[in-house]
């Protein structure tokens, strides 16, 4: 790998030796003395790893345990030892803590911490949302709550808005655009700045691994210890960041992180960002991209079902070749899909409406936790018929899938409750679902068909969400 640059706390840093897929948390803390972001679940779960990264977009909460070092280039860090000011004046956020008693034992304080200054820095005031991925057993949340609503208010450091001002003068090195070692070997790492140049390495190259957000490749170098040279990183890949119109479809590139997907399916499908902002938490969804949601197979992954009812359609990649598949077709069995070698997915799209589509995930946790069942509908009622459905699930099989009994079930009958119940028992021949331990068969079998009936009233307007029912 060539050199690395990025800027640490306000000052240029440029690596030139550092193995590719060393995070930046293990380098803070070896290399640097930078302690203060501490190593708890080392698999981006807990948040007290959390930094701040700040690119062209602006400033992002990341996990530094599951970030690798080149995803930095070109890029700012913000450690919570660099959130004070030059001359030691606290950041809003870390008075408000102080004056609020929302610190105590100090092991997840910084994380907390740097999450309110990236947020405080966007003008967010989701707190709840922003802190979900920060975990604390000590203070509690009250406290910490209340200090990041009395800091929303006092206005960005000078200090916090240079990192912008200075990554347009700073001079970055060129990363290696992957040309062969001596011997022919490969190289162990690359950074195309297109789709052309990831298409033409990687057909090279098809045993290589593409790391994307890296939020669940960085678990197989944390938790695996796993040697995944050659790798590419794909955070370059800019024609593959958009989110386009397309007449009455939006194009969604492979390296859209979910994050941003969320924020742009917030108006034109509200139910598929409701599901989203459950998608692990806002450290993750700032890394994490709708391509390696799909691409990494999981059959409890959280997009997959709503693209599935959307009737979405995956481009897929290789060299000049590339080809477009029903989404649903992807996925072959567990962890198999219809990529061949050398083959990697460029983009989804589907259809920009779809006011019938409501996503429901049942999960142990309301927030940053992985579905047991998690169910997506989208059913057509033309004068009280049902003309068309699409419902996809995911936890109920070996990957993402349809009920397509369930579906014909009905398919041409009126859309009254007694069809619906009628239907239920068509889930058993759709689905065998696992027990594993997030949930039984029998409790995974019973909650799909429930959903099938929530989805019925709520169509018909009664409030079916447990956050929002009174008694």
């Amino acid at each position: 790998m060539a050199e690395i640059a990025f800027l640490l706390n306000g000052t240029p840093v440029h690596l030139s030796e550092a193995p590719p897929t060393r995070t930046l948390l293990d380098w803070l803390r070896e290399e640097r003395g930078l302690t203060g972001t501490k190593e708890g679940c080392n698999e981006g779960d807990c948040g007290a790893c959390t930094v701040m990264v700040t690119d062209a977009e602006g400033p992002k909460a990341l996990n530094a345990c599951i970030l690798f070092l080149p995803q930095l280039h070109g890029k700012a860090v913000r450690t919570v030892e660099g959130l004070t000011g030059p001359d030691g004046t606290l950041h809003p956020v870390q008075q408000a803590m102080v004056d609020h008693h929302g610190s105590q034992c100090g092991f997840c304080t910084p994380g907390f911490v740097v999450s309110m200054a990236a947020a405080h820095a966007e003008g967010r005031t989701d707190h709840d949302d922003v802190l979900a991925g920060n975990l604390c057993r000590c203070t509690g949340y009250a406290p910490i709550i209340r200090a990041a609503e009395a800091a929303a208010s006092e206005p960005v450091p000078d200090w916090m808005q240079a990192d912008r001002q200075a990554l347009s003068t700073f001079t970055l090195a060129q990363i290696s655009r992957g040309e062969p070692q001596a011997g022919g070997s490969a190289p162990r790492a690359f950074r195309p700045n297109s789709s052309d140049e990831l298409a033409d390495w990687y057909a090279a190259h098809p045993e290589a691994t593409l790391i994307a957000g890296a939020t669940d490749v960085g678990l197989w170098v944390t938790k695996q210890l796993r040697d995944l040279a050659p790798v590419a990183f794909l955070n370059g890949v800019t024609d593959l960041q958009h989110i386009e119109q397309r007449g009455e479809t939006v194009g969604v590139g492979a390296c859209v992180t979910i994050e941003a997907l969320r924020a742009a399916m917030v108006e034109m499908h509200p139910s598929f960002a409701e599901l989203l902002r459950r998608y692990a938490s806002l450290q993750v969804r700032n890394a994490a991209t709708i391509g390696g949601n799909i691409a990494n197979g999981s059959p409890i992954g959280d997009s997959p079902p709503a693209l599935i009812a959307l009737g979405a359609t995956l481009h897929l990649r290789r060299g000049d070749e590339t080809r477009a598949i029903p989404l649903e077709d992807f996925f072959l069995d567990y962890r198999k899909q219809d990529r061949r070698p050398g083959e990697f997915v460029a983009a989804v799209t589907f259809p920009d409406k779809a006011p019938a589509l409501r996503c429901y995930k049942l999960s142990k946790r309301f927030d940053q936790d992985i579905s047991a069942v998690c169910g997506c509908f989208n059913v057509m009622v033309e004068a009280g018929i049902v003309t068309a459905a699409r419902i996809a699930f995911g936890g109920m099989a070996g990957i993402p899938k349809r009920a397509k009994v369930v579906e014909a079930a009905l398919i041409g009958q009126q859309w009254t409750e007694a069809t619906v119940t009628a239907a239920l028992p068509a889930f058993a021949e759709d689905f065998a679902p696992l027990t594993d331990m997030r949930a039984s068969s029998a409790y995974r079998m019973a909650t799909a068909r429930n959903m099938l009936v929530r989805y019925f009233h709520d169509l018909a307007g009664t409030p079916v969400q447990v956050l929002e029912v009174q008694p």
